[in-house]
């Protein structure tokens, strides 16, 4: 007599990872089956977050201005010509340095050639000045106490290298303290509390040079005042920014007790 045929058996089996095994492993080194860990402790706690985005315009003025100042004579003796250049040469340069002007401040270059049957003798002072008060008196005493023969050139205005750069970095700069801002305004509403910031990109940025709308840019320079002229030179920058921040629970008061 035959025996009857046992039925089919299923077998499950779980792989579970030797980092797990670690922690499933028993005194006697056996390995419990399918043993897992707390729901708790797998799952990771969901960060909240608050997304905002900033942004800032800055701008920075010229902070240095060029002089020219032109002198020449034409002579029919060549020694002439250069005690003429040469009276009115030193005058201008001796104004300067009287004014507190440095010498690295001032470049002065002469020209001496023959023209025709005399001798022609040019000089150019080229003046850089940080103190824009003081250029306008100094040209203005320069026009009063020189003749036509010396001509004084319209002041140049322009950014020392480097400074579109700092300008650039400053408005980054504001446009995170904005962003930051308006996120603590958005978590205190709520009643939240903001954390730290998880990522900062800057999306967008841009500068220009200020142009006058009342002088188009195809008009001449030289036409403008003084503080046109500084309004046209001025640099602007502008940056957006994209923060993210982690936002916390509300910070519970601690009650002080007393004695």
């Amino acid at each position: 007599m035959s025996l009857p045929q046992a039925p089919p058996s299923r077998v499950f089996v779980q792989l579970v990872p030797w980092a797990d095994r670690e922690h499933d492993e028993v005194s006697g080194g056996e390995v419990l089956p399918d043993v897992r860990r707390p729901a708790s402790t797998q799952a990771q706690a969901v960060t909240r977050e608050v997304h905002v985005s900033g942004t800032a315009e800055v701008s920075a003025g010229p902070n240095r201005a060029q002089v020219t100042v032109r002198m020449r004579s034409t002579k029919e003796a060549a020694a002439e010509a250069k005690k003429s250049v040469g009276r009115r040469l030193d005058y201008v340069t001796q104004s300067l340095r009287r004014q507190g002007l440095q010498a690295e401040n001032i470049t002065v270059t002469k020209d001496f050639r023959r023209v025709e049957n005399a001798y022609h003798m040019e000089a150019e002072v080229c003046v850089t000045f940080t103190e824009f008060e003081k250029m306008q008196n100094i040209c203005n005493l320069l026009v009063e106490k020189l003749d036509s023969s010396v001509v004084i050139g319209p002041p140049q205005f322009y950014h020392t290298p480097g400074a579109a750069e700092n300008l650039r970095r400053q408005a980054c700069l504001v446009a995170v303290e904005n962003a930051w801002r308006k996120a603590q305004e958005v978590c205190r509403l709520v009643g939240q509390t903001l954390g730290k910031p998880l990522l900062i990109r800057e999306e967008q940025t841009k500068e220009w040079e200020g142009q006058m709308e009342e002088h188009p840019s195809s008009g001449p320079l030289n036409s403008l005042t003084v503080q046109q002229k500084i309004k046209s030179a001025t640099l602007y920058a502008a940056s957006k920014v994209f923060i993210t921040f982690e936002v916390k629970g509300k910070e519970k008061k601690k009650k002080h007790l007393r004695n």
